[in-house]
């Protein structure tokens, strides 16, 4: 009689297991259909986006293209947040588990480039989308719909709530957002890139500080009477002579960038204003601000060489990302599920001849999913979604949407984006997105899991954002 009841009970497991199994399959089906239906508008919107190839803070139309997708699709959208006119929300459900994903849409300046293999600007000194943010934003916002799909037929039970953040390329506006608390009431936030091949999120990425240096100094004849000058620009070009001659004493992980903005305008006149603008950056934000407290104590040396005034702004800054683990191995599973992206022959000529043109090995398109790395010391660029991970726990993604080890934020990308070979990285990050969010959306324990490895590898005891007061500015 025991053992009856034993096997009764176990079969009553057992049952539901199944059912729960089936489920999630059945749902992640409704997801990649819900994704193809969408296929055609999200290109749309992708390559609309890609035309217009607006920077940092002047996104209005990209923008304003994502919001009108999000309130056709039922989404309630908040405009202007963070005090950031092209930053927005768009939200659908009620209750927990809250679930954000990331989009971005900026362009990266001066790389505007024709739909061809050859390097071409589509209109001359414009932008283009180098980074890929145009299939960026546009893959999260599918992703987004389909979940809102589920939600609304009763299939998941939660809120989902799509991010849309701008100037990423510059003054990074997720800080922003991220201070003024958008992220707050989050579980988890779920992030993806455009890049050269397919793999989860294992790695961190580098911490920096943005900032402006100005000199201000005395005009002059640059003949006849150059002793009653004082040169901006020589100070400038002392300060920069300084952070290359520090290059030599920094950490492998350091890097040391500057643009010089403005530097005199005539040859025969002594400059009195110079304007560089230098990002720094490391493997953690402790490591940076050695870095930038260094690079401050040049620009001081340079000024009292040259007798000169200077003045300080801070852009902006960024933490580095915190891996989470868990959710990662959560994301692979999906990756795997989807399998590897085919290319046709056009597509992989179009890739070679790019590599081909740009000096690199002739490697076509990389479409494996790779298996879930090692975490190892931050190896590439810089992101404000590291801002994010500070304050929520981030799952992300990568999936090819450009040629196999050609130059990032060129016009061979922008060549790229705009065409089937980003298409096909967009639309399998929105299923591989959609797909985890279903997973988080039916555990608890999944939600727990990967909120237990945020809390467990949290490095910093509190979060305090590198920003000045008020809203972000190109200035």
């Amino acid at each position: 009689m025991l053992n009856r009841y034993i096997i009764s009970i176990l079969s009553f497991f057992l049952f539901h297991f199944v059912i729960q199994a089936q489920n999630i399959d059945d749902i992640k089906k409704e997801i990649k259909q819900s994704i193809e239906r969408q296929k055609v508008n999200l290109i749309n919107t992708s390559d609309a986006i890609w035309e217009f190839a607006e920077t940092s803070l002047l996104e209005f139309e990209s923008s304003k293209t994502l919001m009108d997708y999000a309130r056709k699709n039922g989404f309630k959208v908040s405009l202007g947040v963070a005090g950031i006119e092209t930053a927005f929300t768009a939200s659908y459900g009620q209750g927990r588990p809250i679930i954000g994903i990331l989009g971005e849409f900026d362009a990266n300046a001066g790389i505007s480039q024709k739909l061809k293999p050859v390097k071409e600007a589509r209109i001359h000194g414009a932008a283009g989308h180098g980074c890929g943010h145009n299939l960026y934003g546009s893959a999260s916002l599918g992703a987004a719909v389909a979940i809102k799909e589920q939600i609304e037929k009763g299939n998941i039970k939660g809120t989902i709530v799509f991010y849309g953040t701008p100037a990423e390329e510059t003054i990074f506006a997720k800080v922003w957002m991220v201070r003024e608390g958008l992220f707050d009431d989050l579980d988890i936030c779920l992030d993806w890139h455009p890049g050269d091949n397919i793999e989860s999120g294992t790695q961190s990425s580098k911490a920096l500080v943005d900032f402006r240096i100005k000199f201000y100094g005395n005009s002059s004849h640059a003949s006849s009477d150059p002793w009653n000058g004082k040169s901006a620009v020589d100070a400038m070009e002392l300060y920069a002579n300084g952070l290359n001659y520090y290059r030599e004493h920094i950490k492998p992980t350091s890097r040391i960038h500057y643009q010089i903005e403005k530097a005199g305008d005539v040859v025969n006149v002594v400059p009195d204003f110079a304007q560089i603008w230098t990002r720094l950056r490391e493997n953690d934000k402790a490591n940076v601000d050695i870095l930038y407290k260094r690079a401050l104590n040049i620009a001081k040396g340079a000024a009292l060489m040259t007798d000169t005034d200077y003045e300080i702004k801070l852009i902006s800054g960024i933490y580095e990302i915190q891996v989470n683990r868990t959710g990662a191995k959560i994301m692979q599973e999906n990756l795997n599920s989807l399998g590897e992206i085919k290319y046709t022959e056009s597509e992989i000529k179009y890739a070679n001849t790019i590599l081909r043109e740009t000096g690199k090995p002739e490697n076509g398109i990389d479409g494996k999913v790779y298996p879930l790395k090692v975490t190892l010391p931050a190896q590439g660029g810089s992101t404000d979604v590291g801002d994010v991970s500070q304050v929520v726990p981030v799952i992300r993604m990568k999936a090819t949407t450009a040629a196999s080890g050609g130059p990032w934020h060129s016009w061979a990308v922008v060549a790229c984006t705009g065409m089937s070979i980003g298409h096909k990285g967009m639309i399998y990050a929105s299923k591989a997105l959609s797909m985890t969010m279903a997973d988080l959306y039916k555990s608890p324990l999944l939600v727990e899991n990967v909120k237990s490895d945020f809390l467990e590898n949290r490095k910093y005891d509190k979060y305090d954002p590198r920003i000045l007061p008020g809203p972000p500015t190109l200035d």
